[in-house]
């Protein structure tokens, strides 16, 4: 099937769309595809891959997907898998990345019956797709500070998210801390930070939501987490807080992907493995609080956390660490310098039973859905690529 004739069509390159967590990625592509056609580009992942049963699983998937044409997820959008050889420091592999990559996406758009279609991205190395003069409308809508992330070529995957920044017709960053630099190579660069599903997310607070089997009878309270366990996650932090409060539960729902033998060995620590997303607000409700137990490095630094945003919407008591995006939110919910602190914050937030700063803490979030962020973003871009055509007609 292809798509129905628009003057505004997308090829999204996002995060692996079977991916167990859900990104900002996935909620945006997802809105925007309720208002136009989009192509859903799944992208391989900025790390080399491990040999470990599931990256390899996931090479398998990716290779049996990238000779298939779209398939149709959604009333206007459909998915595709871009071609890539991972290990991209082997001979010829980035030429050859580019050029199948080019090839497989122009003819999935023109399956489709794409028509001068924007190109999206949210990842930079995917932008080897681009040809070399700048035709395409871009936009960069850059979410992390990906040469920051464990297990990278930080150089090589630095130099292509500057040439991203550089080349986009609209640039977006998710962080304030991100912008200067960004400013620097991009004059559209716009502040867009995340949003978060906050109908979900209270559901936590619905008497009619149920807690999962797993959590129902788990020893009171319960300090609870979801998301990816990596090396961005103070396990340290955690081991001491569950070592000091022996009484209590200490949760961690999504996949591990760091060392966490020493947090494993205390009978007070339980593990779950990833959850559907909307699955979270049942597991939430089983909090007494939430916590963020980042490391700060400087991806970190550099984040605007989605969970943050998450967590506020189930109306949870939360304890975080400092960072700059999270400290935005401090009149809502206490942070901590150290280790002390954190246990301290913890210990008062466990008899946090106030109705008015629940309330505070949905009221945060309540006009930050995706939704609404959508709504900016999209007519961000449809100004900037009429001001761009505008400007080819004239020259």
């Amino acid at each position: 099937m292809t798509a129905s004739p628009s003057e505004f069509c997308i090829l999204y390159f996002g995060n692996d769309w079977h991916a167990e967590n859900r990104t900002s990625s996935h909620h945006i592509a997802q809105r925007l595809a309720s208002r136009f056609p989009l192509l859903y580009i799944d992208t391989p992942g900025i790390r080399a891959p491990q040999a470990t049963g599931r990256d390899l699983r996931k090479l398998v998937r990716k290779a049996a997907g990238a000779l298939a044409l779209p398939r149709q997820i959604g009333p206007q959008m459909w998915l595709m898998t871009m071609p890539q050889i991972p290990f991209r420091n082997l001979p010829g592999a980035q030429m050859a990345n580019r050029l199948a990559s080019a090839a497989m996406v122009r003819r999935a758009a023109r399956h489709l019956g794409f028509r001068d279609p924007v190109y999206w991205f949210v990842v930079p190395h995917a932008a080897a797709v681009l040809g070399p003069e700048p035709k395409e409308f871009v936009v960069y809508y850059c979410v992390d500070d990906f040469a920051a992330f464990p297990g990278v070529d930080a150089a090589s995957i630095q130099r292509m998210d500057d040439d991203l920044t550089k080349r986009a017709d609209q640039l977006f960053v998710v962080s304030a801390r991100l912008m200067p630099a960004k400013q620097k190579l991009n004059p559209t660069a716009t502040l867009s930070p995340h949003g978060v599903d906050v109908d979900l997310f209270a559901k936590a607070m619905d008497p009619a939501t149920e807690v999962p089997e797993e959590a129902r009878s788990l020893p009171k309270p319960v300090i609870g987490y979801f998301g990816v366990l990596g090396d961005w996650i103070d396990i340290d932090l955690m081991e001491y807080c569950a070592r000091n409060r022996p009484g209590w539960t200490f949760l961690f729902i999504g996949r591990i992907y760091t060392e966490v033998s020493n947090l494993r060995r205390h009978a007070n620590t339980v593990f779950i493995p990833p959850q559907p997303h909307r699955a979270l607000p049942g597991w939430a409700k089983a909090f007494d609080v939430a916590v963020i137990p980042y490391r700060l490095t400087q991806q970190v630094l550099n984040s605007n956390p989605l969970k943050l945003r998450e967590y506020l919407a189930t109306g949870k008591p939360i304890v975080s660490v400092r960072a700059p995006e999270i400290e935005k939110f401090a009149n809502v919910m206490p942070l901590a310098g150290n280790r002390d602190e954190f246990l301290a914050q913890l210990d008062a937030a466990i008899n946090d039973r106030s109705e008015a700063t629940r309330e505070a803490r949905l009221n945060s979030v309540r006009g930050q859905s995706w939704d609404h962020r959508v709504d900016a973003i999209v007519e961000t871009v449809l100004q900037r690529r009429k001001e761009v055509k505008e400007a080819q007609l004239n020259r």
